[in-house]
């Protein structure tokens, strides 16, 4: 199927301007392998609202770090991340959005990922690390340990450690459980990597005009 120039708009303007999201995107969307792509990677200039029914989890750890990179202006910045990591995790119905402000000509242009809607055959992920600034759910954890040093956080047997490639200070705070289960999920994360990620009845929007994201604040 050949693309269409509708108006006069110049399209590849447009998509240079969207790559920031769709960026954003790819990394919770495709999935990155952890082996090919380590945590150090330069963030977008964007956060995006990820939000769930549920959200259960195998081998929880938590811990500090600071990603960095650049907005969408092109100046250097710094973000303070809490960092999920789950060696498993399983998501019932998935909403992901990010909104690109002052498109040309088009103004706002939000971009909606759903998937994981049927609660029987929900989103997939494995070696899954969230890097969130935000987070709102009811928690149940099981076997926690709380204050534990982030540097005793090896990832052996499959379990997840300290992500390869961060800064995070092995010997500031940290917890870990065997299992967690979050409902009513609502988070902002600046990234998301996963050796596997496998999105069920994916559909991927794009809005323009007032922003259209997964929740308000």
């Amino acid at each position: 199927m050949k693309s269409q120039v509708r108006g006069g708009t110049r399209w590849k303007r447009f998509a240079v301007v969207m790559v920031p999201s769709v960026a954003a995107t790819a990394a919770i969307g495709v999935g990155l392998a952890q082996g090919a792509l380590a945590a150090s990677f330069s963030i977008s200039g964007q956060e995006f609202k990820v939000k769930a029914d549920s959200l259960v989890g195998k081998d929880f750890v938590q811990y500090g770090n600071v990603v960095s990179g650049k907005d969408l202006e092109g100046k250097p910045f710094a973000q303070p991340v809490g960092v999920s990591g789950f060696s498993e995790a399983w998501i019932t119905n998935m909403c992901q959005s990010v909104v690109t402000p002052n498109v040309p000509i088009l103004g706002n242009v939000s971009l909606e990922l759903r998937a994981g809607t049927d609660a029987k055959n929900p989103v997939y992920a494995k070696d899954i690390y969230l890097d969130v600034s935000s987070l709102e759910a009811d928690a149940e954890f099981g076997k926690i340990d709380i204050g534990v040093a982030a540097g005793k956080l090896p990832k052996t047997d499959g379990k997840p450690g300290i992500q390869p490639g961060t800064t995070a200070n092995p010997y500031g705070f940290s917890q870990r459980a065997e299992e967690a289960k979050l409902t009513d999920v609502r988070q902002k994360a600046w990234a998301t990597t996963a050796a596997t990620f496998k999105l069920p009845d994916l559909k991927l929007k794009l809005h323009t005009g007032a922003p259209k994201e997964c929740f308000s604040e």
